[in-house]
């Protein structure tokens, strides 16, 4: 049974007000990988009542009103993307298509969702009950932060929302304390579940919220108004707030914006095992609810229906993605036996075919391994887990996905299993013991012919600063993986994600990739993918200022979007095709970027 989306579905179970409705830019598929309706099923586990809105009208109550007002809380959410980032291009050209839209038209989703959803919220109920910011949106905008799409420093998103309270991370403890707390006050003054937001607040004393304040808490950031107009003290603020995204080591962190304070509280618990198996054990319909399938196929549940969730968390580190912020970098997996029950829920579907077309993660060889030091202290300070070399107390084991896979491909029904979320090729080096039989045993019977590796480019410079490794152990790989191959008289091959305009990236780099790709890897790409500077990541930090912000010192920044898409042209062009010589004011700003380099070497 879905959770309910019309009034006739309350009516039917015999619910006259629900105690929390989510508000979504996603349609409503009821899978564990939407996160709102992973929220959605976990406060009904424990009590509450709860209904979904999914990609609202916004120029009228017709959607937003047709479950009445909660008892509780609104959520709102932009979805499984940052509406941003699902509406425009690095080149900030509208995209036409949404994956998550029935119909496959991107017509659905606002700009800034989870600021028109609190909006239209605010329009129709007034006054409400306390509005809740979460998902990734509001995850990765909640400091102060550099907005790529307006070229601005932008407040935090609760102060942009007029929200009341936000929940960053993954939120599965968070959002049901949070209903707790605001049930309790409900039953204890019978009046109304808003409460002031000070330090005598139980709401404030959640892990993983942040609250609006007139005293700061914790570590004070540099405040809005000082990063806005100093790109070193953002600097410092970033940092800052990085290095409190560990729940084991964070503290509390306050920005004043104007004359009241951001509050965040230190991030939540990672969940145990034990937890994520309940979690995923929930009774998710893996499907798109028939109110919104009825207004078309969407696309996304072509490769989520019959795909499982593994594990969450990647301590990659890389310097472009938001993962650090979001999951965390400390890896926690679901335990073999809920995985395998999971499938052989799949096995019952009447649409199942025998093909489960994802195991993983962010990174599906960091399956059920973690460093013990970090699992005891957490994340270490003074340096990363696998840059610029791999720790020595990380001891990659992929025995457990070796034996989840077998567990996985001996279930009656099930044809193929199948890895399409990317593998780290280094960790499959570093593990002497079992990456040669895991890797086999991958390719004999888990690749669809393709297997993904994110080497992103391979200029040291580069490289560095995206937080990447050399190329030498790529090339390993390759070779290893050939070989492999020709063994098993399999044709199978290497796909490679592959980054244009990084911070620090030029025509020169870009050539070199060029020269790596042709010579090393004996291919032309066809899809190199141009910088986007999403928010809270240490590449948009750098995109921003034009400093590396671990050095200190300044890099080359490429802006202009021309320049950009001839940056990628340059690798996927093939042999014998002229890329378009640039204009006189493209060459005028070739030489002007030359100069500049020239004089940050001086001052190096």
């Amino acid at each position: 049974m879905f959770l309910p989306t019309t009034r006739k579905e309350m009516d039917d179970r015999g619910i006259d007000r629900l105690d929390v409705i989510l508000v979504t830019g996603d349609t409503y598929i009821d899978s564990p990988f939407m996160g709102v309706s992973l929220i959605g099923r976990v406060l009904e586990s424990n009590g509450f009542t709860v209904g979904i809105i999914a990609q609202p009208d916004t120029d009228s109550g017709r959607d937003i009103s047709r479950l009445g007002e909660p008892r509780l809380f609104w959520g709102i959410t932009g979805g499984a993307v940052d509406s941003m980032v699902a509406n425009y291009t690095a080149s900030k050209k509208r995209r036409k298509q949404d994956d998550y839209t029935p119909g496959g038209e991107n017509t659905r989703r606002p700009d800034r969702a989870v600021i028109v959803y609190t909006n239209l919220v605010r329009r129709f109920f007034k006054p409400t009950v306390p509005i809740v910011l979460g998902g990734i949106e509001a995850s990765l905008r909640r400091i102060a932060h550099y907005d790529f799409w307006s070229n601005k420093i932008r407040r935090s998103i609760l102060f942009d929302a007029k929200a009341d309270y936000l929940l960053f991370g993954m939120a599965h403890h968070s959002i049901v304390e949070l209903a707790r707390v605001l049930a309790n006050k409900l039953e204890t003054d019978n009046r109304s579940a808003t409460i002031p937001a000070d330090t005598q607040n139980p709401v404030t004393l959640i892990p993983g919220l942040g609250y609006i304040a007139k005293t700061p808490k914790g570590i004070e950031l540099p405040a809005y108004e000082a990063v806005v107009k100093d790109k070193d003290l953002y600097i410092q603020s970033f940092k800052t707030f990085y290095d409190n995204t560990d729940p084991m080591l964070a503290r509390p962190l306050s920005q004043a914006h104007a004359d009241r304070f951001l509050v965040l509280n230190p991030p939540a618990p990672f969940s145990s095992t034990q937890e994520m198996d309940e979690i995923h054990d929930l009774n998710y319909q893996r499907d798109v609810h028939p109110y919104y399938r009825a207004l078309g196929h969407v696309r996304a549940m072509d490769t989520i229906r019959f795909s499982i969730p593994t594990h969450y968390g990647c301590y990659g580190e890389c310097n472009f993605c938001a993962i650090t912020v979001h999951q965390g970098r400390t890896v926690r997996w679901r335990s073999k036996d809920s995985i395998i029950a999971e499938a052989k829920k799949m096995t019952r579907d009447k649409d199942f075919k025998g093909y489960i077309f994802d195991l993983g993660g962010p990174t599906a060889n960091m399956y059920g391994f973690e460093c013990e030091k970090k699992l005891e202290k957490g994340a270490c300070t003074h340096r990363r887990c696998l840059f610029p070399t791999p720790c020595p107390s990380l001891s990659p084991d992929h025995g457990p996905q070796m034996d989840l896979l077998k567990g996985i491909s001996c279930l009656a029904g099930v044809k193929k299993v199948f890895l399409n979320s990317g593998i780290r090729h280094d960790l499959i080096l570093m593990d002497k013991k079992k990456g040669q039989a895991y890797l086999k045993q991958v390719v004999a019977d888990h690749v669809s012919g393709q297997m993904k590796l994110a080497p992103e480019h391979c200029a040291p410079g580069v490289l560095a600063l995206m937080g990447k490794p050399g190329m030498d152990s790529l090339v390993a790989f390759k070779h290893r993986f050939d070989r492999i191959c020709n063994a098993l008289k399999k044709k199978q091959y290497l796909t490679y994600y592959l980054i244009a305009a990084h911070p620090g990236c030029s025509i020169k780099e870009m050539n070199e990739l060029k020269a790596f790709t042709q010579n090393e890897l004996h291919i032309t790409p066809e899809q190199v993918q141009i910088f986007t500077p999403t928010p809270s990541t240490f590449s948009t930090l750098m995109y921003y200022t034009g400093i590396d912000p671990f050095a200190m010192v300044p890099v080359f920044v490429e802006k202009d979007p021309r320049a950009k898409e001839k940056q990628k042209q340059i690798v996927t062009r093939k042999a014998g095709h002229r890329t378009q010589a640039p204009s006189r004011q493209n060459r005028n700003q070739g030489k002007f970027s030359r100069q500049g380099k020239k004089n940050s070497r001086r001052k190096k």
